[in-house]
């Protein structure tokens, strides 16, 4: 019996095995040709060769692909770049430094109360980040005459003739400091937590507080318990806070303030003493007036019991 030889039975009777093979070599030849082709990154930069005898120079050579892309480049921009793109993002590089160095150069030039000037109408926070930009913002954000400007701006002095010992910049911190503690006090009254008002004095036994009833307390637990009988048979007052000037010393700094319960009302005069300990501020003496007639001399007074 003679069997006949069809090549199509044969290679659908092995088909199921060569793709399995193809499969399972197409994994392993990718591998082998990135091995291959894989080459250490270097810059493209000229560098002396390390011995100082040699007067020859090195011409480093940049990580290429098998068709000429960097590898960084090619990640980036999600394909390949041949390499007259390549010279053209190196000469983009170029120029951008070139104009930054030029802005640096035009920066350096102007003169120092230009650049005063136009720092002056920045605020605190951008003051800051513009400091934080590169060290030619920095060397001009941090003069001591801007912000000698910016404290004139945001702050009234209590004294003209001020010189701070370690410059303006860190009077002008100081005082922002004092001046937030200040308002978390005036919080502490709104919100009539006798927590919050214990922790915030300083616990002396020579603190010393006037209230506008004219009532007056010495020593720490004389001083908390007076707050306490405050807030128990008083309502919560949103005071409205004006005229604030502090002055900020080492370790000791007191604010001054007209502070109001009715705008159309006399202000209560409030003076309030700080000490520093510890890493922040403590009260340690808290003065308020009676409130005065808003139409009125100093000598009439409105005295609430």
């Amino acid at each position: 019996m003679e069997i006949s030889y069809n090549p199509s039975i044969a290679l659908q009777s092995h088909q199921s095995l060569i793709i399995a093979t193809i499969v399972t070599l197409l994994p392993l030849l990718l591998a082998v040709r990135s091995l291959l082709f894989r080459r250490p990154h270097k810059p493209n930069v000229s560098r002396p060769a390390p011995s100082a005898g040699k007067e020859e120079t090195k011409q480093a050579t940049p990580s290429c692909s098998c068709n000429g892309t960097s590898g960084s480049e090619a990640f980036l921009n999600g394909d390949i770049a041949a390499p007259a793109e390549e010279d053209m993002v190196t000469a983009d590089v170029s120029k951008v430094a070139a104009e930054r160095q030029s802005g640096a150069s035009m920066m350096e030039q102007l003169v120092p109360e230009i650049t005063t000037h136009a720092l002056s109408y920045l605020d605190y926070p951008s003051l800051c980040r513009l400091s934080m930009t590169n060290s030619l913002m920095r060397k001009a954000a941090n003069d001591d005459n801007a912000w000698k400007a910016l404290y004139h701006k945001d702050f009234k002095l209590e004294q003209d003739s001020i010189t701070p010992v370690n410059g303006w910049k860190a009077y002008y911190a100081a005082t922002r400091a004092i001046m937030n503690v200040n308002t978390e006090f005036f919080n502490i009254i709104r919100n009539r937590s006798l927590t919050a008002m214990s922790c915030f004095w300083l616990n002396a036994d020579y603190v010393k507080c006037v209230h506008a009833s004219g009532e007056h307390f010495s020593g720490y637990n004389a001083v908390i318990q007076s707050w306490q009988l405050a807030f128990n048979w008083e309502q919560g007052v949103d005071f409205q806070v004006r005229d604030v000037r502090a002055r900020v010393l080492t370790d000791m700094a007191w604010v001054t303030m007209k502070t109001f319960v009715d705008m159309d009302s006399g202000p209560f005069n409030m003076t309030n003493i700080f000490e520093f300990h510890h890493g922040r501020w403590y009260l340690v003496h808290h003065h308020s007036s009676v409130m005065l007639l808003a139409d009125a001399d100093m000598e009439h007074q409105i005295v609430h019991g």
